[in-house]
């Protein structure tokens, strides 16, 4: 009987070890052979399911949006039943890279930033994130001014501010220069000012 073969577990198998080259050498290093090699696969089986290097980034960047759109959920169900000021601190924290999975979907995530400068079809596609997330914390600040836990100030403005925070203490935390207990107590403190 002929074994039969899950194509979406293989695509995840290999996209995995994109991950792995790519957290440790950059995007740059990415190559069909050289994701083979890491996956200890062939190259044709690689290029069985991705066409193409563009094709393979393109999974891998997908793949990265719904990595942290599922960190963000989780830590947004955690915090329920939560005050939207909670909430908001839930999904700012995480977009910090407070574990090690979160670490390499930062370093993935600079090095796909980096490259959607120069891919306007991958710029869109963080665009797009950014206007969720934004939104989502935007939603969260109005519905804590509405409970009173905010002072009267503008939801996407704020939201843009927070958002701003946690890219900078999410980059010190990479580069070392901070750790993941001072930059949440840095998020805290701002969040902390923002109450009446």
């Amino acid at each position: 009987m002929p074994r039969v073969v899950d194509h979406g577990q293989r695509r995840g198998e290999i996209a995995a070890a994109l991950w792995r080259v790519a957290a440790a050498e950059g995007l740059e290093a990415v190559s069909l052979a050289r994701v083979a090699q890491e996956a200890g696969v062939s190259k044709g089986r690689v290029q069985h399911y991705f066409a193409s290097r563009d094709e393979l980034l393109d999974f891998a960047a997908q793949q990265l949006q719904l990595r942290v759109d599922g960190r963000v959920r989780a830590r947004m169900a955690a915090a329920a039943p939560s005050s939207p000021l909670g909430e908001v601190r839930a999904l700012l924290t995480a977009l910090l890279p407070l574990d090690d999975d979160a670490r390499t979907d930062a370093r993935v995530g600079s090095a796909f930033l980096i490259r959607a400068l120069g891919d306007e079809r991958l710029r869109e596609t963080y665009r797009s994130g950014d206007r969720l997330i934004h939104g989502a914390v935007a939603e969260r600040l109005a519905a804590a001014r509405d409970a009173g836990e905010l002072a009267g100030l503008d939801p996407g403005r704020e939201a843009t501010v927070l958002l701003a925070l946690a890219g900078g203490l999410a980059e010190s935390v990479l580069l070392g220069d901070t750790d993941g207990v001072a930059a949440v107590a840095v998020l805290d403190h701002q969040l902390g000012r923002l109450r009446p």
